[in-house]
């Protein structure tokens, strides 16, 4: 029986090999027909040569991965172990994984998938940008990072971040409170993402002062938006009207990106979704660019990748 032996040397073996070893139980998983042993930080593993061999490729790919993003995780060891097209891909485009923003506590905000990173690259080259996927995925919380990337760079005066409050049809006079009290159940995901890469005092401030602005889809009517990094979130609840009205509002030296999940309309019955009309429309115009992100993106809990592939069986059935 041939013996491979690996060792981590700059690395805690702690934290890559999972508390209680849960890392390697799951290459076990994925390598049935070796025997692998980790004691302290080397892990000895034992079987076919051939097996050895890929084991030991996929290692050095799990370290390299661990060293770029500090941590490791279920859904990126298989990410790894799985998808031998995307692991290349995730090599191959390093350069675009670099850090988007120094967050909060020192936490570093990147692109965490190909996919992801398919969508720093296309807000690099287009001034409009689409990115298309199921929940989980991370448009959003990336699509924040280059926003906020952009006002620290100075490329951008402002950030606005939008989403249609269908929930309340954009009516919100029957709601208690103030508009802000109104507003922000709606807002709270983009607030969550702020929260992560501003510290709070930086983020009150450009609130405040109109640096930031989080806005219901109706506050854009009649704006012209320059110098700005704008997010229309959740745009598969957009109507035809809204979403032509929003994407006319784009001004000189301003970036907009557009998320939603197609599979998720919360419109009434019989009303067109202006997300899935803008894809068919502007697919082949110049300058804009459209990404989609499917469950492999999926960041989340591991379950949300199993909760999207068992409702993918049920709608192609129906």
């Amino acid at each position: 029986m041939n013996e491979l032996i690996l060792e981590l040397t700059e690395i805690s073996p702690r934290d890559f090999f999972g508390q209680q070893n849960e890392h390697i139980d799951l290459l076990k998983k994925y390598f049935p027909k070796l025997k692998i042993v980790a004691r302290g930080n080397k892990i000895k593993v034992y079987g076919d040569e051939v097996l050895l061999e890929e084991f030991e490729k996929r290692f050095e790919m799990l370290v390299q991965y661990f060293v770029k993003y500090n941590k490791l995780d279920e859904n990126s060891i298989e990410r790894v172990l799985i998808d031998d097209e995307d692991t290349s891909k995730n090599q191959a485009s390093a350069k675009s994984g670099e850090t988007l923003v120094h967050g909060v506590s020192g936490r570093l905000i990147k692109a965490q998938t190909e996919n992801q990173r398919r969508l720093v690259d296309a807000s690099k080259k287009n001034d409009m940008v689409f990115a298309i996927g199921p929940a989980g995925t991370g448009k959003t919380y990336t699509g924040v990072a280059l926003a906020v990337k952009a006002l620290k760079e100075k490329q951008v005066r402002k950030i606005i971040l939008t989403r249609p409050a269908v929930e309340a049809g954009e009516n919100l006079g029957f709601l208690p409170g103030d508009l802000k009290e109104k507003l922000d159940p709606y807002m709270q995901p983009l607030y969550d993402a702020l929260r992560d890469m501003i510290s709070p005092e930086k983020l009150t401030h450009y609130i405040e002062t109109g640096i930031i602005e989080v806005a219901p889809m109706a506050f854009m009517r009649g704006r012209t938006l320059d110098n700005a990094f704008v997010i229309l979130d959740e745009a598969q609840n957009t109507t035809h009207a809204q979403m032509k009205m929003f994407l006319t509002r784009m001004g000189k030296h301003a970036k907009f990106l557009i998320t939603g999940d197609p599979g998720q309309i919360d419109l009434p019955r019989r009303t067109i979704s202006g997300l899935k009309e803008a894809l068919l429309v502007l697919q082949n115009v110049p300058g804009i660019e459209i990404i989609y992100l499917d469950d492999k993106d999926v960041i989340r809990h591991k379950l949300v990748k199993e909760v999207i592939a068992a409702y993918k069986t049920i709608e192609h059935h129906n």
